[in-house]
């Protein structure tokens, strides 16, 4: 870490920078203790933090609001190192996390930058596959979606509503896609996921052994629709929706299934829609395995 003294003679964009990475270190290491009972900082860190907070307490780098929303986190922060917590993950840190990710959006605004998703803390890499519950033959076709974003996001809500298994056709964006990544939260390296093309656009039958439908307008209502024990769930692009081919396979199957809207744009994103769709599906799976019991 920058020393205090050097830190205090950096012009005032460039120290609120340098905070910001400072806050941004004790953020992670807080995080990662949050899921792993180990030291959070050393002796020698809770100092620093304590001497960078009373600099910063002391300076004027903040107009009046800024300022007074900067005390009162970094505040909560230093009650936990004065009452001697932090120093493992016996305790809850939740609250100086979020008083740290304060401090670290504070101090960025400050400096006139716009948050970005690389700002953002996450827990990737931190995830444990054995805490997965998976409804068995839960799975999800993901059709041409070409952003990060919506890939990364849709992983994550999959893993959360146990879908088994991930199919990306070989246009849909790559889950190791940096943005992906930071959408998806660790979860694409704990939901198996594997690219096919389930409907080629050759005579063959599509490529799979299990009964399909399509999350697209037009169909069943999400109220009104029979989801089954085991299927394939198809999603299509941000732009075209699902593809002419892979909407036949699904009328030919299970049918389309709709969410109902009342809106002027009348549309959803496709991560959003998924997530509707998904939880519903687990919610009928969960019910019926409760009523075998």
């Amino acid at each position: 870490m920058i020393p205090l003294y050097k830190l205090e003679k950096l012009p005032r964009i460039q120290k609120l920078r340098k905070i910001a990475k400072i806050f941004t270190f004790a953020e992670n290491r807080l995080c990662m203790a949050a899921v792993k009972d180990v030291k959070i900082f050393s002796e020698a860190e809770l100092v620093f933090f304590s001497e960078a907070a009373a600099l910063l307490a002391g300076d004027s780098l903040f107009c009046e609001d800024e300022r007074k929303t900067f005390n009162e986190a970094a505040g909560v922060f230093m009650s936990g190192i004065a009452a001697g917590g932090m120093k493992t993950a016996s305790e809850d840190t939740a609250p100086f996390r979020r008083a740290l990710n304060y401090v670290k959006h504070i101090l960025l605004a400050s400096t006139g930058r716009d948050q970005a998703d690389w700002d953002f803390i996450s827990r990737d890499g931190c995830l444990d596959p054995r805490k997965r519950h998976i409804f068995d033959g839960m799975m999800v076709y993901m059709e041409d979606i070409r952003s990060p974003f919506n890939v990364g996001a849709m992983f994550r809500t999959a893993e959360s509503f146990g879908v088994e298994k991930i199919i990306l056709s070989p246009l849909c964006a790559d889950p190791g896609h940096r943005r992906a990544q930071r959408t998806a939260m660790g979860c694409t390296g704990i939901i198996p996921w594997e690219r096919l093309d389930m409907f080629p656009a050759c005579d063959s039958e599509p490529q799979n052994n299990l009964p399909i439908f399509a999350l697209e307008t037009g169909g069943i209502p999400i109220t009104e629709f029979q989801f089954p024990r085991r299927g394939i769930l198809i999603t299509g692009s941000e732009e075209l929706g699902v593809s002419p081919r892979a909407l036949a396979a699904a009328d030919a199957s299970l049918g389309r299934l709709s969410i109902p809207s009342y809106g002027a744009k009348a549309s959803l994103n496709v991560s959003v829609a998924f997530g509707i769709a998904a939880q519903a599906w687990a919610v009928s799976l969960r019910s019926e395995k409760m009523l075998l019991y």
